[in-house]
Order: C-alpha cells, then structure tokens, then sequence
C-alpha cells in the first residue's frame, strides 16, 4: 500500500510542474523576447562606444603625426 501512494505522489507532482510549466510559457516567451532586445541595445550601445572611441584615438594619432 505503501508503494500506491508513493507512486501516486509522485504522478501528483509531475502533473502538477508540467501544470506550472505550461502556465508559465507565455512569461517564458515574453522573457526570451524582452531578453533578446535587450542584448540587441546592448550591442548597440557598445558598437557606438566603439567607433567613438576609435575615432578619438585616430584623431590623437593624427594630431600627434602632425606635431612632429
């Protein structure tokens, strides 16, 4: 009898995460979504930091080369 039951917990409580598992994918969706912009701004941000940043160091290259 003993074994029943373990059983049946166990059945309960995998029923029960699938349950939860198919009432969060929508967040989960979202979240992949909202995931994925961010990454994309980021990068963004960071490709404009980048070429500023050469650039600055090409015109102190340049001013340094006239100078001398």
């Amino acid at each position: 009898m003993k074994e029943f039951f373990v059983g049946l917990l166990a059945i309960i409580v995998v029923l029960l995460l699938a349950g939860v598992g198919v009432l969060l994918f929508p967040f989960f969706l979202l979240l992949g979504i909202a995931l994925r912009f961010l990454v994309l701004v980021l990068v963004g941000l960071f490709a404009i930091w980048l070429v500023g940043k050469l650039v600055l160091l090409l015109i102190d290259s340049l001013k340094k080369k006239d100078q001398t």
